[in-house]
């Protein structure tokens, strides 16, 4: 008779696997690099405007999931070079794609019903590393009046460029998440993960508060004021959380130098009696004190440094070395 009340044979359990990467997201200026990096995580961390170049450095955003871990790195749009800046932008890009284990190469729905990839995606695509796979994210899709028309893009995309997917999308929409992460993972190399689950990105508090100014210049100047900014904080005297009993703590104080290349570019963005400066430094400081979760004051100050995005001296002092560095 067989033992009614047999032993369970403990088996052992396969290990859970994890998959983690670094996901470089390259492309032209203005095609939603950085907005796509925001959607993906549910914060803006990466700055954002009208105007192209707006993103200098490379942004790292991790997205973490139960076995896969995303580690998103935003770079600078690709661009012909002008200056030492550009120059060093352009190599960041670069230099990301070559660090990667996945590319996402983001182009955009063009106006003028252009099927096919342009000129300038080309040339960027020609530059990339082999060997890394390439997923093409076709952004803002809802330009399209005629959504038949989307068939013929992909096919045309997909006719000028072996890309592992290409995926159709709008970065505004972060509910056309998820199928970009599902392409995504499946690509990604069986790794630990590289990141505790709580981080969101590798950048100092110091580095997105200045981001964050420069971004409220970019929103209310004009075109001619943009390339020539630099935003570098000079005081970071972190405030201390309110003690037990207390409703408020020590206030947060930052000083932020703005550095502009021409005297005109100082009066357009301090205004008509300040009133200009005023208004960038409080739309700064609320998305400063979101971020921090406690009072800061923020004082801002505007220099004129001319010529400072085109020598290794002054990349240096802004915060971003030369294209060499």
């Amino acid at each position: 008779m067989a033992d009614p009340n047999p032993k369970r044979v403990k088996r052992d359990q396969p290990p859970k696997t994890t998959r983690a990467g670094h996901i470089a997201i390259v492309g032209r200026p203005n095609v939603g690099k950085s907005t796509l990096l925001n959607a993906l995580l549910g914060e803006s961390i990466a700055i954002t405007s009208h105007h192209p170049q707006t993103t200098r450095d490379r942004i790292l955003g991790v997205v973490t999931e139960a076995d896969t871990q995303f580690i998103f790195v935003d770079t600078p749009g690709v661009h012909r070079a002008k200056t030492m800046l550009g120059a060093r932008m352009n190599q960041e890009a670069r230099d990301a794609a070559r660090g990667a284990d996945v590319i996402v190469f983001m182009t955009d729905v063009g106006r003028d019903g252009d099927n096919h990839l342009r000129p300038a995606d080309v040339a960027i695509l020609k530059d990339l590393p082999t060997g890394i796979p390439v997923l093409c994210v076709l952004n803002k899709i809802d330009r399209l009046v005629d959504k038949t028309e989307l068939v013929k893009i992909l096919e045309g995309h997909a006719s000028g460029f072996d890309f592992a997917a290409i995926i159709p999308l709008s970065a505004r929409k972060s509910s056309e998440m998820k199928y970009l992460l599902g392409e995504l993972r499946e690509r990604l190399p069986l790794s630990k993960k590289l990141f505790d689950d709580e981080t969101l990105t590798d950048r100092p508090v110091r580095f997105l508060v200045a981001e964050f100014v420069r971004e409220q210049i970019l929103r209310h100047t004009r075109e001619e004021v943009p390339h020539g900014v630099a935003v570098v904080v000079e005081r970071f005297e972190e405030g201390k959380p309110p003690k037990e009993g207390k409703t408020s703590g020590k206030t947060t104080r930052i000083e932020l130098a703005v550095h502009v290349d021409r005297e005109g570019h100082k009066k357009i963005i301090i205004g008509k009696g300040g009133a200009l400066l005023k208004e960038i430094g409080m739309e700064a400081r609320a998305k400063v004190e979101a971020m921090m979760g406690q009072k800061v004051h923020l004082q801002i100050w505007v220099r004129v440094t001319p010529g400072w995005y085109e020598s290794d001296k002054g990349l240096r002092e802004m915060g971003y070395g030369s294209p060499e560095s």
